[in-house]
């Protein structure tokens, strides 16, 4: 008996689907073609600027042994980004989007080049990266609420989620790329190669921004006097009770993750199975995780309850990554307690940028966002140096003089680093107390805007 024919239905329906697919993603490259430019560029030239902090924050820990002086270099880094954004920010409503990243990105590569002279020169010193990257941050202090707009401008409404997880993507990728290419470019031909690549992605950059990349018409914010239009930045957020919360949520966040990333280093450099391979590889599985995340930010439908998933993402981070770290003795667990961090990041990050680009109108942006920036990244420069006053003043002498045997030398080992896997336990609790909390109010305010 012959088998029964599969009708038409069955056999075009695959054919169609894909067809959609098809139709949609070209339409979606043709209508974010400019963005697409941009975002790739850009990304190249991050993880150009991602391998030369690396490297140099693997020069710098082998040069003085300090996690303080080492957290300094992002601390000086952060300061002007955080006092000077809300600043800036007002002023990038009034003045071309274009010329400021432009602008500030030819700075930052003046600073990139004066690294460069002063090691072949052989006159690098900590305090000269701490003066650079102090100017190095001036200029992302404008640069970044610019680019925001930019992207705002760039991107049709409807592709919000797509681009944000597009972001958190290319972010993922250089978290994996970056530790393992800087180590391995580090180790064979030394910090000067590193910089050279940093300077060769900027150029391409740089680039593609000045001439391949075309603002659409942009709305500038009317000239008025510059405190009044900060003032109106902070008007607009105190008004969004909602958005003020998670702002403030995210600034504690920030605290307690940049403290992690002052400890991390003094927790596996020294170790018996640490070293630099070991953190390129902890750091790349941050990568790894982040890139999944990524993608399941493109696949999943939009959440109803958004300040939820931004909620119970952070508690699942802040409430695994550091205690897995502060008891793991391997880095197999530590890869594994990245991995577990890490994972929910993209998924609040994209979340949290639907939120605000949804609530914040096109004019008022720039300096929303400043003020944003100003008012959630304060905390980094105040954790980069608690983390590093944890380790160097407070948890590594402690350690030091535990006795053999005794509860703490068993929960987090002996020896150099066993000082910052007690930080890291101090963190992680401190990070799920952080979470518990803001549950209450954040949850009340997502109802009320919701009314």
């Amino acid at each position: 008996m012959e088998p029964p024919r599969l009708s038409s239905g069955f056999a075009t329906k695959p054919k169609k689907q894909v067809k959609e697919q098809s139709e949609r993603m070209k339409t979606y490259f043709k209508e974010c073609r400019a963005y697409l430019l941009l975002w790739s560029t850009q990304s190249l030239s991050q993880l150009g600027s991602a391998m030369t902090s690396f490297a140099l924050t693997l020069w710098v820990y082998e040069k003085t042994g300090s996690a303080l002086q080492t957290a300094l270099l992002s601390v000086c880094f952060y300061a002007p980004y955080v006092l000077g954004s809300i600043f800036a920010g007002a002023l990038t409503d009034r003045w071309n989007k274009k010329a400021i990243m432009l602008s500030c990105d030819a700075i930052a590569a003046c600073c990139t080049v004066a690294v460069l002279i002063l090691l072949q020169a052989g006159r690098l010193e900590p305090m000269h990266m701490y003066g650079l990257n102090l100017l190095n941050g001036l200029m992302n202090t404008a640069q970044q609420p610019a680019g925001d707009v930019a992207m705002t401008l760039l991107i049709p409404t409807k592709y919000y989620q797509q681009t944000a997880g597009l972001r958190s993507f290319s972010q993922s990728l250089i978290t994996i790329l970056n530790p393992v290419l800087a180590t391995l470019v580090f180790a064979l031909w030394g910090l000067e190669t590193v910089i050279a690549l940093d300077l060769t992605t900027f150029a391409a950059a740089f680039a593609a921004l000045g001439w391949g990349v075309r603002l659409p018409a942009q709305p500038l914010a009317p000239k008025q006097a510059l405190r009044q239009t900060v003032r109106s930045g902070l008007a607009y957020l105190r008004a969004r009770p909602l958005a003020l919360t998670l702002i403030f949520f995210l600034a504690a966040v920030n605290l307690v993750a940049s403290a992690f990333e002052a400890v991390l280093p003094a927790l596996v450099l020294p170790r018996e199975n640490g070293g630099e391979v070991a953190l390129g590889l902890v750091n790349a599985c941050a990568g790894v995780a982040t890139l999944a995340g990524s993608v399941l930010v493109m696949l999943l439908p939009a959440p109803q309850n958004r300040v939820r998933v931004i909620y119970l993402t952070m508690l699942a981070s802040l409430g695994v990554e550091n205690f897995l770290l502060a008891f793991g003795r391997t880095p197999l667990v530590w890869c594994l307690a990245q991995f577990v961090g890490w994972l929910p990041v993209p998924v609040m990050q994209a979340n949290l940028d639907v939120v605000l680009r949804t609530q914040i109108p096109l004019e008022l942006q720039g300096r929303v966002y400043a003020c944003r920036n100003t008012l959630q990244y304060f905390t980094i420069p105040v954790g980069l140096m608690a983390g590093g006053w944890m380790v160097d003043a407070l948890c590594e002498p402690l350690m030091a003089s535990a006795p053999a045997g005794e509860a703490l030398s068993v929960l987090f080992g002996a020896g150099k680093g066993s000082g910052a896997a007690l930080a890291m336990f101090g963190l992680g609790v401190f990070g799920v107390g952080v979470c518990l909390a803001f549950r209450s109010r954040l949850k009340r305010y997502w109802r009320g805007s919701q009314s």
